[in-house]
Parts: structure tokens; C-alpha cells; sequence
């Protein structure tokens, strides 16, 4: 692969493309990622830009293992005790929930089957921040989510796909651990990677103009107008990412 990033061959969607189509994927395939593709993956990931170019990201990237095959242990069975948690305190399994084919049950099925599956998915990547200052600010997480959002989009553009989450927080202490991770790194991200048991495709999100503003809060500008054919997410607050 050259400077340019012309590595490995994927499914060749414009950048504009993946952008709006790039969906959290959750269920993979047992087939792994090949070294030259996690390559290409990561080499995109660190291309994203930083604070003063400080570029405080690193990237643990497991596949098996022993200490992968750990990793994801512990992380599996936070995020179940999580999810399960999550489930009944926001009522998943109630109302339209209890319809099998309503996006809220779909939903549930999916995340259910995402962490009891967990210890088996292909890639796990621990996104870390290497503080570089005496003190933490609510900013910092700026030098890091990009590069994350950049990983995201070429595990798409290359065939393959991903979700972030946070559940690495139930098992922080054993990762470092593990891990030999020193103490004042930060692990700000939970990403899997794998090829998609389904697809990717246009994502669902709220109308463009309760999103956008003009001059006055809450007043769109008149080009605030979603394109034909977006789709959207049902009115009221924020649905789970799909």
C-alpha cells in the first residue's frame, strides 16, 4: 500500500456513499480479516486528524488468541450483564417490543445476539488515548473519535463493517492488566470489525430540519431539506443506532 492509502480492494462506494450508508454492524461472519485488510483499516484510522497533530490515539487490535480470546471475555460478559440491564430498564420487551416484527424487537434480537456472541467476533479493537496534558477536559475525546469514525468507514468501504460501543468500562482494570497497558492510558472505545452477516445501506436518522438551524435556535434554513429517498427514524427522542 502507497502513501495514498491504495491498498486493498473493497466494494468501491464513493466517499459521499459511505458516509450515509456506513450502519453499525453487529453480526458477522466466522470468516476472519486478513492482516492486509486490518492494515489498510488502521493505516485510515491514524490518516484522522488531532489536536496540534498529537495524534494521542492508539489502537490494541486483538484476533485470537489467548489474550484475545481473554479480551473479549471480559468484555462479553460486561456487556451482557449491561444490555440486560438496558432491556428491562428501557422497556424493550413492552409495547411495540412485544410485536416480533416492529423495529424495537428487531432491535433486541440484534444487541441480543451481538453480546452473547461477542467472544466470537473477528476483530476487537480498544481505541486509547494517551493523555499529554496534567489534567482531562471534555474535549479530549476529539483527538481520538475521529480516528474511530475513520476506521468505521473503511472497514466499509473495503467489504467489511463494524460497531463502536463503550462497554469496555465494565472491565477497564483487567484490560490494563491484561493488556500491559500503563495506568494513565486511557481505553475511550469498544470497536468490532467483521464481515457483515447482512449489508450496509442508508442509514435511518431524524428530518434534517430538526437537526440544522439557521439564525434562531430551532428554525431550519430554507436548504435545510432531506434528499429524496432518506429515510427517517420515528418522531420523539433519539432511537438506538441501527
Amino acid at each position: 500500500m502507497d502513501g495514498d492509502g491504495g491498498g486493498v480492494t473493497g466494494d468501491g462506494v464513493s466517499l459521499y456513499r459511505g458516509l450515509v450508508t456506513t450502519r453499525a454492524i453487529r453480526r458477522y461472519t466466522d470468516e476472519p480479516v486478513p492482516d492486509e485488510v486490518l492494515r489498510d483499516i488502521l493505516f485510515a484510522a491514524t490518516r484522522a486528524p488531532s489536536g496540534s497533530n498529537r495524534q494521542p490515539f492508539r489502537f490494541v487490535v486483538l484476533t485470537d488468541g489467548p489474550v484475545a480470546q481473554r479480551a473479549k471475555a471480559l468484555i462479553g460478559t460486561g456487556a451482557r450483564r449491561f444490555w440486560a440491564a438496558k432491556r428491562e430498564a428501557d422497556g424493550y420487551d413492552r409495547g411495540s417490543g412485544s410485536q416480533a416484527d416492529s423495529p424495537k424487537a428487531r432491535l433486541a434480537r440484534t444487541m441480543q445476539d451481538y453480546v452473547d456472541q461477542y467472544e466470537h467476533v473477528p476483530v476487537l479493537v480498544l481505541a486509547c488515548y494517551v493523555p499529554y496534558r496534567n489534567h482531562t477536559a471534555a474535549s479530549d475525546g476529539a483527538s481520538l473519535y475521529p480516528a474511530c469514525q475513520n476506521l468505521l468507514l473503511a472497514a466499509r468501504a473495503l467489504g467489511y463493517g463494524g460497531v463502536m460501543t463503550g462497554w469496555q468500562f465494565a472491565a477497564d482494570d483487567e484490560l490494563h492488566r491484561l493488556l500491559g497497558m500503563p495506568e494513565e492510558v486511557q481505553i475511550m472505545a469498544t470497536i468490532t470489525l467483521g464481515r457483515p452477516q447482512g449489508a450496509h445501506g442508508p442509514v435511518r436518522r431524524r428530518p434534517l430540519p430538526e437537526l440544522v438551524f439557521g439564525e434562531r435556535w430551532g428554525e431550519a434554513p430554507p436548504w435545510a431539506v432531506d434528499p429524496e429517498g432518506a429515510a427517517f427514524t420515528a418522531a420523539g427522542p433519539p432511537a438506538p443506532s441501527a
